[in-house]
């Protein structure tokens, strides 16, 4: 049985899209999701999604925004090949591309100042605790293996046009260091909104939307609630889901 073996087809309850997925290897939470959902992008504007994975935000913003193109970019074989064929899979080759390349030397790749919009959804953890095979693709998208966050902004921020827009989800516990890193390559904090588990828990997510080139001013966006009570979901991340209200499959991964 190769790996390729245990994939399966979910519905991601939009569009009618549909998304290659394998629990052997990463599948997408709800941090993918809720990133998607806080991305504005214009029409016809161009988005690059770091760290694809399995393509999840790049076919989302193409079911949720009218994004002129959006290219997913991932360092692993397999997620990209993967990928690559959800977006055949939903018919979106016209205005999907899936590469495979280091986000590090990525402006190296496609030029300075070419797309108006980067997304990340990055790996959180700085350290290697509890590693047990870096080579794993799951230790690869949790840890900063292949590429820390200083590397992401600094290749965003040479990517992006002026006045282009990065938006990402992180964890509360490094935003110092990611507003510092931010601003240093010249990208704005310009809305962050705090994400909680329950309305009287702590934050265990935030997301960013950071504006290249802008002037300082940060808004603070009210407070995202997932669960009212155990095991139920608010209103709100319901709707985010998808419009029956139902958490996609690939949320049990």
């Amino acid at each position: 049985m190769t790996i390729k073996d245990k994939e399966r087809l979910d519905d991601l309850g939009v569009s009618g899209y549909e998304i290659i997925q394998n629990p052997e290897a990463f599948c997408f939470g709800m941090d993918a999701v809720l990133l998607s959902e806080f991305v504005k992008v214009k029409e016809g504007q161009s988005v690059l999604d770091f760290g694809t994975g399995t393509g999840i935000i790049p076919i989302l913003l193409a079911a949720k925004t009218k994004a002129g193109h959006i290219t997913g970019m991932d360092i692993q074989e397999y997620s990209v090949d993967m990928a690559a064929r959800s977006v055949v899979h939903n018919g979106l080759s016209s205005r999907i591309d899936i590469v495979q390349g280091d986000i590090r030397k990525a402006s190296l790749r496609f030029g300075r100042a070419v797309f108006d919009a980067v997304t990340c959804n990055p790996p959180y953890m700085i350290d290697d605790h509890g590693l047990k095979n870096p080579a794993d693709c799951k230790a690869i998208a949790r840890h900063e293996i292949l590429c820390t966050f200083e590397d992401i902004a600094r290749e965003a921020a040479a990517l992006l046009k002026e006045g282009g827009n990065f938006f990402l989800i992180h964890r509360p516990f490094r935003l110092v260091e990611i507003l510092n890193t931010l601003t240093q390559y010249k990208i704005e904090p310009k809305t962050m909104r705090f994400v909680y588990p329950f309305v009287d828990k702590e934050p265990n997510m935030v997301l960013i939307h950071g504006k290249k080139g802008a002037k300082s001013r940060v808004t603070i966006e009210r407070p995202l609630i997932v669960y009212k009570e155990p095991g139920v979901y608010t209103e709100e991340i319901s709707s985010i889901y998808t419009p029956k209200d139902k958490i996609p499959q690939g949320k049990l991964c």
